[in-house]
């Protein structure tokens, strides 16, 4: 058989059953073969007839010469394709070397919108995919002729161009570019989707949306988004009355509202036309009504997933979309590091402009990327003036952690370390546990020198230099175990959930919360006075600890203490509520607390049923539990328990949720509930501190020891105080 001037093998029967499978391959795709064609190519027998079936629908043709270079050229005149859609598109392959690697294509338009430059967005309007499932194989075949499916995504209408290039490996482009071809395309437009997005009271409200056709491909394309589309998202946000352009199609959407709702899916058929959808959206609970509210202390608008270009990150605009679509209804935007120059122009110490009550949007501060980072970074919130003096970058910060608290907490700031298990690492899965961690990296380290010191605050009289520590982002156990060993020598650090979006956790906002008490009317600053405070509890929002008193005190109401005169009974009460799917979900089996998700309520599902345990901790210890049916009922927890020397007392659902403690004062005496613990944070200061000297500046190196040295000397008091091992 002769084809452009060289003799090839007579490989017939090999070229017709690539050509079969090919049609197959076309079904699967949903862009069929027509029934003559396939009658055809069932009864082909030669590489002629299975050529005058495909040629037509073939847009290039590839060469692979004997030294294995590629040269292409067209086959079709001006191929279609359709807006927001994917089209199959074959091409054909002559292979006169019998190559056996993968073919590839690669084209300037195709690059991702992601870290582009803004004047190069307009040109980037394609994506190429080269089919390689089944029932087709990864590479060529090594036969002298055979089809492939190339798969191409438009974003746009109309008259469109691109460049695509050809290569079966490392320097197998043939020389004179020939290995690359311009393509006139014709993109047919789509048409405009619209949704309503209902919330539980029928009010238009924002959602998130996962849309995926029937080979499970996202719409649209993720490498075509720009905010307030994310490109590391498959899900989109969108409200009642706005848009998703799609193409002709059949597809699954599912939709959800963050962990307070159901989630939902709808399968339906589009003609492409336009028309509208509707979502009503359905709530297991809502904490608000009872005065909880929702936040997330934690999020970022650059840096880590997201773009440095076109934009330097994203804007509140697109921050507060997907807040809204979460339901999370306090977001703090967090600058930092990366884009710190262009991102610190948004802050202005109240709510962003972009809030829409009762969702509240504000620009703070982490300490990451610069200053004392190394030693541990810093959530810095409630801030009234975001620039350390001295400067008006990220450049002259202090390299010791205290004396960015010092400052922060002067103006009233609330303050605690960020994604507070890095570095804290430990074998063990009990709690607590005496390991010492390595502190080597960048969460609550410091802290185990922090949380002894006292600062002067707003009016100069002395305050806790640490007010929370963060929850929910790290392994449960690695972040727990520092905080109980504090609680158990007498310091009173709350806890507060964050995602740290988009670093630790891309997925969405929200993913780790707080739920803060405030009696009146939502606002930021009573929302960081009630973590201050302690009147909060924290977890992944599927499920719920509210209304946590002892002896009749609310957690977080009168600096969270009670006194007794003496040792005895007193009541716990907890308004308890859980959600699981009734279907167990089989991932998190022997799922180790170090893998992700970290906190999730289907690691505290007892066996293959619906119930989650409701425990009552005295010291760090369980002391009493209720089986509880997480069926989102909320349920009136009772307990009784007898203390006998001064405590501290919370409760938890291991692996979802944790309440803040309350303090239990017998006979005036401070909690000194363990010396093992004392001993450990005694351990700890001195672990740290090994690790942590060298990223100090000299000019600190005196602060840093004196707040060491008070660290050592106060744990060393503290081992001495108390009674208990």
């Amino acid at each position: 058989m002769l084809l452009g001037g060289t003799l090839l093998a007579n490989d017939d029967q090999s070229v017709v059953l690539n050509a079969r499978q090919i049609g197959d391959a076309l079904d699967v795709l949903g862009n069929p073969l027509t029934e003559k064609e396939k009658g055809d190519l069932d009864v082909a027998k030669t590489t002629e007839e299975v050529s005058a079936i495909l040629d037509p629908k073939s847009i290039v043709e590839v060469v692979i010469n004997p030294e294995s270079r590629v040269k292409v050229r067209s086959l079709s005149v001006v191929p279609s394709l359709v807006e927001k859609g994917w089209t199959s598109h074959l091409i054909k392959i002559i292979n006169e070397a019998g190559v056996t690697a993968p073919l590839q294509v690669s084209s300037a338009q195709a690059l991702p919108l992601a870290n582009a430059a803004k004047e190069s967005l307009a040109d980037r309007w394609l994506k190429l995919d080269i089919f390689r499932g089944r029932p087709l194989a990864n590479t060529l075949s090594g036969v002298s002729i055979e089809y492939r499916i190339l798969q191409i995504y438009s974003r746009d209408s109309g008259k469109r161009s691109a460049k695509l290039k050809f290569d079966v490996g490392q320097g197998t482009q043939d020389l004179g570019f020939r290995s690359e071809i311009l393509i006139n395309f014709d993109c047919l437009s789509s048409a405009d989707l619209s949704f309503e997005v209902l919330d539980e009271n029928n009010k238009p409200t924002i959602a998130a949306f996962e849309i995926r056709d029937m080979l499970g491909r996202v719409y649209p394309d993720q490498a075509k988004r720009i905010a307030p589309d994310m490109h590391f998202h498959p899900q989109i946000y969108r409200g009642s009355g706005e848009t998703v352009r799609l193409p002709k199609g059949e597809y699954r959407i599912g939709y959800s509202r963050g962990p307070e709702y159901m989630a939902g899916e709808k399968q339906f058929t589009y003609d492409g036309k336009g028309g509208e959808l509707t979502f009503k959206l359905e709530r297991w609970i809502d904490p608000s009504k009872n005065g909880w509210w929702s936040g997330d202390h934690h999020i970022h608008a650059a840096g880590c997933a997201h773009y440095t270009k076109p934009t330097e990150g994203v804007h509140a605009d697109d921050m507060i979309r997907h807040c809204i679509g979460e339901d999370l209804k306090i977001g703090s935007n967090l600058t930092w590091g990366p884009c710190f120059d262009y991102q610190k122009q948004f802050f202005t110490g109240k709510n962003d402009k972009v809030s829409k009550y009762p969702y509240l949007l504000r620009y703070d501060v982490e300490v990451s990327g610069f200053g004392s980072h190394q030693s541990g970074h810093l959530c810095l919130l409630r801030l009234k003036d975001q620039m350390y003096p001295g400067g008006e970058s990220k450049h002259h910060w202090p390299t010791l952690g205290l004396n960015t608290l010092r400052w922060a907490k002067a103006q009233g700031a609330l303050v605690g370390p960020a994604h507070s298990g890095w570095g804290l690492r430990c074998e063990s899965e009990e709690l607590p546990n005496y390991e010492i961690p390595p502190f080597d990296s960048i969460g609550a380290n410091e802290y185990i020198v922090d949380v002894t010191h006292n600062v002067p605050g707003p009016d100069g009289k002395l305050v806790p230099a640490v007010d929370f520590l963060s929850t929910v982002d790290t392994p449960i156990v690695w972040e727990l175990n520092i905080w109980y060993h504090t609680l158990n020598v007498g310091y009173r650090t709350r806890i507060s959930g964050e995602t740290d979006f988009p670093c630790i956790y891309g997925e969405r906002v929200g993913l780790g919360r707080s739920y803060v008490k405030i009696d009146g009317k939502l606002n930021y600053e009573s929302w960081c006075e009630g973590i201050r405070a302690g009147r909060n509890y924290t977890g992944d929002g599927r499920s719920h600890l509210m209304d946590f008193t002892v002896s009749g005190l609310e957690v977080g109401t009168r600096g969270s203490e009670i006194s007794l005169n003496e040792g005895g009974a007193v009541r716990v009460s907890v308004k308890a509520a859980a959600f699981l799917p009734k279907e167990v979900n089989q991932s998190f089996k022997g799922l180790s607390y170090t893998a992700k998700p970290y906190w999730h309520v289907e690691r505290a599902r007892i066996g293959g049923g619906r119930k989650v345990k409701v425990e009552l901790l005295v010291n760090g210890y369980p002391k009493d539990e209720v089986e509880m049916d997480a069926d989102g009922k909320i349920n009136d927890i009772k307990f009784n328990v007898n203390i006998e020397r001064s405590s501290w007392v919370a409760v938890r659902i291991l692996g979802s949720s944790h309440s803040n403690p309350v303090w239990i004062l017998v006979d005036d005496e401070p909690v000194r509930a363990s010396k093992r613990s004392a001993l450990w944070c005694l351990e700890s200061v001195k672990k740290c501190w090994a690790q942590k000297e060298r990223f100090i500046s000299k000019n600190e190196l005196k602060d840093a020891r004196l707040a060491y040295d008070h660290a050592r000397a106060e744990y060393k008091k503290r081992i001495e105080e108390c009674i208990l091992e």
